[in-house]
């Protein structure tokens, strides 16, 4: 028995590990060749792996797109969800609202950071493939619903500023902290990433609170 659970693990960890290779081949390709241009046979040579491991671990290239995105967004490939990771907790559990909004400043550029690359592949892709315009509604509507707690916490903890309602807080918090702004400030400006943490938590006091 110990010896088939020792095989049992190694395997898993051998599958794993596979997975991870496959994943970042294609990122690699992604972003060299575009989307389109990533073939499963050039992931597969990149990863060392044989198209049917391509196919076997992730069965399309979209998902490994997605997968790309939920492993950028997570930090890691541990299936636990992102509201349920020790950084958006200790956002969510602190009840001072500036000092709340910092922290999420700072944990929410971290996580923009990894993701705003896979997110730039998935919009050149959507120009030509329709299921790839579909990911993006999804994810868009994932990251707007994941703001909805600290929306309601911050209303809950103090007045936010007038004319401000939950929805328009996530609104807020959702567009501040997307991609593309994130990006046209790092990249287009050339801010560092502390200048952005800085100048999104100021904007966010600024624009929610009174």
């Amino acid at each position: 028995m110990p010896k088939r659970t020792y095989n049992s693990t190694r395997r898993r960890e051998q599958a794993r590990q596979t997975r991870r290779q496959i994943a970042e081949a294609a990122m690699q390709l992604f972003t060299e060749r575009g989307y389109a241009g990533a073939t499963i046979d050039a992931i597969a040579q990149a990863a060392g792996v044989a198209p049917e491991s391509v196919y076997s671990n992730f069965g399309s290239k979209r998902k490994i797109l997605w997968h790309l995105l939920d492993t950028s967004v997570g930090g890691d490939d541990e299936r636990v969800h992102l509201l349920d990771r020790p950084e958006p907790q200790a956002v969510l559990h602190e009840d001072d609202p500036r000092k709340q909004l910092a922290l999420f400043a700072a944990n929410i550029t971290d996580i923009v950071e990894r993701a705003a690359p896979v997110f730039e592949i998935m919009r050149g892709a959507a120009k030509t493939e329709p299921e790839i315009a579909e990911l993006i509604r999804t994810a868009l509507h994932q990251r707007r619903r994941n703001m909805m707690p600290l929306a309601r916490h911050l209303a809950a903890s103090g007045p936010l500023r007038e004319g401000i309602d939950s929805s328009k807080a996530v609104d807020t918090l959702w567009t501040l902290t997307s991609p593309e702004v994130f990006r046209l400030l790092t990249v287009d400006r050339g801010w560092s990433k502390q200048q952005y943490v800085d100048w999104l938590t100021d904007s966010l006091i600024r624009l929610l609170l009174p």
